[in-house]
C-alpha cells in the first residue's frame, strides 16, 4: 500500500479503525482489565495502547517531532466506556493531523523512536500494521474468554469453505 496524501490515508485508516471499534461492543464490561497472563496487556491496555501510540508516537513522528508515548496504563482511562471514548478521542486528534499531510509531507523522512529514518508514508503504513496486530490480539483474547465475535469481512472461514467450489 502506498500512501499519497493525508486525505487518502485518513479515508483508509477510518475503515481499519471502524473494524477494530466493532469489537468493542463484544467485550464484557467485567473483563475489560482481564489478561491471559500476569504482566501482559489487558484488554483495556490493548485499546489504550492502540489509541495512545497512534496519537503520541506516530502523530508526533510524522510532524518530525519525538515520541511522547508514555504507555497504556489505566491512568489514561478506566472502565470500558471511558476506554472506548479515549480511543475515539485519540483517533479524532490523530485524524486532524493526518488529513493535513500533503504529498510532499508524505515523502519526507521522519525519525522513529528507535532512531531509524523512514519515509512518512511508510511509517503510516506501519501504523496500519500495528493496529491490525493489536486487533488480532483482541480477537484472540475474546476467543479465550469464549466470546463470539463478528467475522472481519462478512463471512466466517467455515462459510467461505461451504461456498467454495
Amino acid at each position: 500500500m502506498e500512501i499519497y496524501d493525508g486525505q487518502s490515508f485518513v479515508k483508509y485508516l477510518d475503515k481499519v479503525k471502524a473494524r477494530t471499534a466493532r469489537l468493542f461492543e463484544f467485550i464484557p464490561e467485567d473483563k475489560i482489565e482481564w489478561t491471559y497472563k500476569e504482566g501482559k496487556f489487558t484488554i483495556g491496555d490493548q485499546i489504550r495502547h492502540m489509541a495512545a501510540i497512534e496519537r503520541f508516537m506516530y502523530v508526533e513522528n510524522v510532524q518530525l517531532k519525538p515520541s511522547k508515548y508514555k504507555g497504556c496504563g489505566i491512568e489514561l482511562a478506566e472502565r470500558k466506556e471511558a476506554i472506548i471514548n479515549f480511543y475515539l478521542q485519540m483517533q479524532k486528534e490523530s485524524r486532524e493531523v493526518f488529513e493535513r499531510l500533503s504529498h510532499d509531507d508524505m515523502e519526507m523522512k521522519c525519525e522513529t523512536p528507535g532512531g531509524v529514518m523512514i519515509t512518512v508514508w511508510k511509517w503510516l503504513r506501519a501504523l496500519i500494521e500495528h493496529e491490525v496486530h493489536h486487533r488480532g490480539q483482541l480477537y484472540m483474547y475474546l476467543a479465550i474468554l469464549g466470546v463470539d465475535t463478528p467475522p472481519l469481512y462478512g463471512l466466517t472461514s467455515e462459510e467461505v469453505i461451504s461456498r467454495s467450489v
